[in-house]
């Protein structure tokens, strides 16, 4: 198995099938994780070559939180497939969105934001980042939620 590791995030490149200007990931690969969300494989310069974005589909477990963080210089793209979430964000994560299946959601580089899943369910999404490395330009902000650890 040829893989390509970035914290507990495997990529497995055998999952690649590469067409001649076409590339596949049936299924959406195998599952990993980061910072409390659970990613299909999905696509982005580590396994496709991609130079400018990358995709994934997103779970987060019900009760979880994926931790205040900012995105660095790209932008991120949400469709909510199943659940509910809750966004808090802004400087020191002050404001509050609630989303649900269905909906959209944009996200500009810099915002700091905290993700909860405040559903009974998995909250799966389809994630779309304008960046081909995926958590490579992720940056912690502070949280009251963070174990003292990860911080």
């Amino acid at each position: 198995m040829v893989t390509h590791t970035k914290g507990t995030g495997t990529i497995n490149l055998n999952e690649v099938e590469d067409l001649d200007g076409i590339t596949v990931v049936r299924g959406g690969g195998g599952q990993r994780g980061w910072n409390g969300i659970l990613y299909k494989q999905g696509m982005s310069a580590k396994n496709v070559g991609s130079q400018g974005l990358s995709i994934n589909v997103a779970t987060v477990p019900p009760g979880a939180i994926a931790y205040a963080h900012i995105h660095d210089g790209f932008e991120v793209m949400l469709f909510i497939v199943q659940g509910k979430v809750k966004h808090t964000y802004g400087e020191n994560l002050v404001n509050e969105v609630i989303n649900e299946a269905g909906d959209f959601i944009y996200i500009k580089p810099g915002v700091p934001h905290e993700v909860f899943n405040i559903g009974d369910e998995p909250l799966i999404a389809f994630v779309a980042r304008s960046t081909a490395d995926e958590w490579d330009k992720i940056i912690n902000y502070p949280s009251q939620y963070r174990p003292a650890d990860e911080a």
